[in-house]
């Protein structure tokens, strides 16, 4: 791991941990086993630096979207999504406590929240087809991307705080979301 990606993992940890306000960049350092210097090369500003981590996170996120599929319906194909995406938080609780945080600072930049619209990409061209198709309802994309989200964090929200229905619990979430979605 490089200087850079042990900022980002001890900053990742300490946002999550602290609080992006309670958590001042010399304690990063500190985290990092790094100087002060060294983080300012990297990241000016905290925001510059939550935003990278921010991006990271929607890059790995992006990555498992764009695995290929072979999926033979719009159902198949977004089951499938909804649960790759269920399972990248499951398995990265950090990632979600932090995106938690951060829903609706204004810390995250614009050009930052373009870079991680990109990350949906797969799912937007889905919703799209299924549209396309007359599967999916005839909803504006943003619209049926918001519930989509909500729900996706809804249904975290539930599976870090509870202890059993896990499985459960995301199948009946994933036949819900469908059917709001589908015609």
């Amino acid at each position: 791991m490089n200087k850079k990606e042990s900022i980002l993992k001890a900053a990742l940890e300490l946002l999550v941990v602290n609080g992006i306000h309670a958590t001042p960049m010399s304690a990063i350092a500190k985290a990092a086993n790094t100087g002060m210097g060294t983080i300012y090369n990297y990241f000016p500003t905290k925001e510059i630096l939550i935003n990278a981590i921010y991006i990271d996170i929607k890059q790995k996120e992006k990555a498992l979207l764009l695995s290929p599929i072979s999926k033979e319906t719009i159902k198949e194909e977004f089951e499938h999504y909804y649960i790759v995406v269920i399972n990248f938080f499951l398995k990265n609780p950090v990632y979600f406590q932090f995106l938690e945080q951060l829903n609706s600072s204004p810390i995250i930049s614009e050009e930052s929240k373009r870079e991680g619209y990109k990350a949906i990409e797969p799912v937007i061209t889905l919703l799209k087809k299924g549209q396309k198709e007359g599967v999916i309802k005839d909803i504006d994309i943003e619209e049926l991307l918001q519930f989509l989200g909500g729900a996706i964090f809804s249904n975290l929200r539930w599976l870090f705080h509870t202890t059993n229905l896990k499985t459960i619990s995301t199948s009946n979430q994933l036949k819900l979301v469908w059917d709001a979605l589908k015609l």
